[in-house]
């Protein structure tokens, strides 16, 4: 009893806290710690506190590295509607790992060197998928007939609730006494989960009152959020995203110091035998690893990294003795507006990859094919140290801190 009053005194004592300044103060006394960096920032307080973190005490500072160029080619959109251009990017990397963006340097150095990397997205749309509860049968399908005899007003409903979204379908499936509904929505330059929620809430509030059924839960694992799923693989989410190069084999002796043929044994045995192996949903080397780095940057929402990093790396030797390198990336989350994207130094990485802000959703549209190329820039090099057997000596002289990270 003594300790339970000593917890449920310490929560009332932070709740009592006013600013970021106290509470940071009143961690330092209980814990007997120094938040001094902690407590150095240059970021909006008053907007952070607010809009992304409750009970805000200070600021934890990742590394921001930065990789590049990247000369990346758009087959839709990213380009500035421009299909035939290419533009060179540079890529802001957040984090911690050693080696990390040396090894993503290296890659986009390849890509680059050898014409850059070509990339194609699709739009496919935030999800909600709540489920509901009947008590029979016939109610389940009386709840499934009403689902495809009103499309138009639920879409009606969803949309009153922004003008930055749009509701552009749903599909349902049944099991038993309870029926899923996942709801497909553009939501624009925003990753828009947040709008998304209102929009199915006020949905779902719609069928209960006509058709009697009871929503068990808002979210009901049918979205699918930050969890790997076969659905999100097969069906999509967010954006579907293809990214591929063709690097010589002068390129790959010079720049990754391994051959093409050795290159895809290694893709082969690791990324295809090894993931079945192991039954992974990732069919690829590293894909996590960029994608976290990136979405830290650019103020995504890193838990989306679970679902993200469900894509696949394909290669395979041309007739011309040559490399070509593939990724496909079902089911990527993300935007430019909203979120952890208005922070400050987020805004700026945003910024400096020429996205930062709304544009009619084609800014999204362009992060996410630039983060795309990142990520196969990461998949190339990975795998080239791997089948040369460098991997263990990059962490030796570059993640303990012997020799400069340059990525060359």
């Amino acid at each position: 009893m003594e300790q339970f009053n000593n917890v449920a005194m310490l929560c009332m004592n932070i709740r009592n806290c006013k600013t970021t300044e106290e509470r940071r103060r009143f961690i330092e006394k209980i814990c007997q710690v120094s938040l001094s960096h902690i407590g150095q920032y240059s970021i909006d307080e008053g907007v952070a506190s607010t809009r992304n973190c409750e009970n805000m005490i200070g600021i934890t500072q990742v590394p921001l590295g930065i990789a590049g160029p990247l000369r990346l080619s758009a087959g839709r959109r990213i380009a500035q509607g421009k299909p035939s251009h290419s533009y060179d990017y540079y890529i802001p990397l957040a984090t911690t790992e050693g080696a990390l963006v040396a090894s993503i340097n290296r890659g986009c150095k390849a890509i680059t060197e050898s014409g850059g990397v070509q990339v194609l997205c699709h739009r496919v749309g935030s999800t909600r998928g709540p489920v509901f509860k009947v008590n029979t049968q016939n109610e389940n399908s009386k709840l499934f007939d009403f689902l495809m005899e009103n499309e138009y007003e639920i879409k009606q409903i969803a949309q009153s609730t922004s003008h930055h979204l749009k509701l552009l379908s749903y599909d349902t499936k049944s099991i038993g006494l309870y029926r899923f509904i996942r709801f497909v929505y553009d939501t624009k330059d925003a990753m828009g989960l947040n709008m998304v929620t209102i929009a199915t809430d006020a949905v779902v509030r719609f069928i209960e009152e006509k058709t009697g059924a009871r929503c068990v839960s808002l979210s009901g694992n049918f979205c699918v959020d930050k969890k790997a799923s076969h659905l999100n693989f097969q069906n999509n989410r967010g954006f579907e995203v293809w990214a591929d190069a063709r690097l010589s084999s002068s390129i790959i002796q010079s720049v990754l110091n391994t051959t093409p043929t050795k290159f895809v044994e290694t893709w082969l045995a690791k990324c295809m035998v090894g993931s079945a192996m192991s039954g992974s949903m990732g069919f690829n080397a590293q894909f996590a690893n960029v994608l976290s780095a990136m979405f830290i940057a650019t103020g995504q929402d890193p838990a989306h990294v679970a679902e993200c990093a469900i894509g696949m790396t394909t290669a395979e030797i041309t007739s011309d003795n040559n490399l070509y390198v593939s990724i496909y990336m079902p089911d990527l989350m993300l935007g430019t507006v909203g979120g952890g994207t208005g922070l400050a130094t987020q805004k700026e990485a945003l910024s400096i990859l020429g996205v930062a802000g709304g544009n009619d959703g084609k800014n999204a549209e362009k992060l996410a094919g630039i983060v795309a190329g990142a990520v196969l820039a990461g998949e190339i090099s990975l795998l080239a140290s791997l089948s040369e057997g460098t991997l263990a000596q990059a962490h030796r002289t570059l993640a303990r801190g012997q020799g400069m990270a340059n990525g060359k």
